[in-house]
């Protein structure tokens, strides 16, 4: 990729940056950042990793291959408007803002463009990312390889259907939070149950690493590997009685189920929010 614009310096475009840098994908000095008005964070990022920072728009688009939108979805509806003359059909643009459909980007563009949706999570931080990518019809095999391998440099990317990333939001882009509400439960216990704070972090850190590693590495399903810890009458046998008697499984089901529907919720909000006022004006 010869050139690569980064519209929003937050968190997330600084660790896909991060991610695209190390990997030698794109030039350091071709990756291209831009962000409404924070010079600071701009000086940041161009310290950090090299890249190149503008406020000229003019001179940011040119010639560029894809186009990463990464700034707050409450600023989408100005940053896409502000930035719409500038963008080609030749140009793949990128959004990362959760909820905001192809269709409402193209609404707000006001043109037809070749648009990826990507929905990442906060691992992406350190390429551990669980990405899913929706194309339209108008983006091409090599813009949407071109895509994948973008997000590639920040852990796992898979393609969905648009209606899928309402559900990959759901499981994998909340995902993180519900580990860590596990793991704050574990550390409850190792506490009642008299294990010192540092010992116990990094047993329950093993612990996962561990696990996970197994379900990479094995062809046999979590329930089969359950099971196979879950001796009759054994200790792990007992903890899972009490999880059981609490419904644990289903809560965690439900969980899951109604952040994605939260997620559609918000999606349609922001479309009935942003095109109303498109068609009136």
């Amino acid at each position: 990729m010869r050139k690569l614009v980064m519209v929003g310096a937050g968190s997330m475009a600084e660790a896909l940056i991060s991610g695209i840098t190390a990997s030698g994908l794109v030039e350091k000095q071709n990756i291209w950042v831009t962000n409404r008005s924070d010079e600071a964070r701009l000086e940041h990022l161009r310290k950090e990793y090299s890249v190149t920072v503008t406020y000229n728009l003019e001179e940011l688009f040119k010639d560029a291959d894809a186009v990463i939108l990464a700034m707050k979805p409450k600023d989408a509806e100005a940053g896409i408007q502000g930035i719409s003359s500038y963008l080609s059909g030749q140009t793949l643009l990128i959004s990362v803002l959760a909820g905001l459909s192809i269709q409402t980007i193209e609404t707000l563009a006001g043109k037809k463009l070749s648009i990826a949706r990507a929905m990442p999570n906060t691992s992406a931080a350190i390429g551990k990312s669980a990405t899913g990518l929706a194309c339209n019809e108008r983006v091409s095999l090599k813009q949407a390889e071109m895509a994948k391998k973008l997000f590639e440099t920040v852990g796992l990317a898979a393609f969905v259907e648009e209606t899928q990333l309402d559900a990959v939001t759901g499981l994998s882009g909340s995902g993180p939070a519900y580990i860590y509400y596990l793991v704050e439960a574990m550390e409850e216990s190792a506490r009642e149950i008299g294990l010192e704070g540092q010992l116990a972090k990094e047993l329950i850190v093993q612990t996962l690493l561990g696990a996970a590693e197994m379900l990479t590495k094995s062809e046999k399903p979590s329930r089969q590997l359950r099971h196979e810890v879950t001796s009759p009458g054994g200790t792990t046998e007992a903890g899972i009685k009490v999880l059981e008697k609490h419904n644990v499984h289903k809560a965690l089901v439900n969980c899951i189920k109604e952040a994605t529907a939260q997620s559609r919720k918000m999606g349609k909000m922001l479309s009935s929010a942003i095109e109303p006022k498109r068609q009136t004006s």
